[in-house]
């Protein structure tokens, strides 16, 4: 696992993948299991310019992203791969102008399935939940940790 280059998974994820630094991503913690991931507000992520609100196809993406950094956390090389199968947003409320907070959490890690579940936060207000399901490919076939 790269659990001991997490450094290495937070640029990368970071400051690497143009979209996220559009977006402005922070990882805030990020564990084996779970992530917390934080967006600053900006006018160009507005989806209702009557209200100024979040597009939620940012949050969207966001909820994503936060899928892929867990199972990156799971690399056994750089070259393994992790490719979303199925994404579900559930929003539960608009999301203000300001900041958000999106945590990530694995809950189950098959032998080449991923599933994880996300929040996302606007000042510990629950805002939209949902589950990523992705596609994860151990290019080094001779560690078998996925098997949990």
């Amino acid at each position: 696992m790269l659990l001991d280059n997490t450094e290495l998974i937070k640029t990368t994820f970071e400051k690497s993948i143009p979209m996220h630094k559009f977006l402005g991503l922070k990882i805030e913690l990020l564990e084996k299991d779970f992530v917390r991931i934080s967006v600053p507000f900006r006018k160009e992520l507005v989806g209702d310019f009557r209200n100024n609100r979040w597009h939620g196809g940012v949050i969207a993406t966001v909820m994503d992203s936060v899928g892929g950094v867990i199972g990156a956390m799971h690399f056994t090389s750089l070259q393994d791969k992790i490719s979303t199968i199925d994404l579900r947003v559930d929003y539960l409320r608009g999301a203000e102008p300001e900041a958000i907070m999106v945590e990530g959490k694995i809950i189950r890690f098959g032998n080449r399935i991923l599933v994880a579940r996300m929040k996302a936060f606007q000042n510990e207000t629950l805002i939209a939940e949902g589950k990523g399901v992705y596609n994860f490919v151990r290019m080094n076939k001779t560690n078998n940790e996925n098997s949990k």
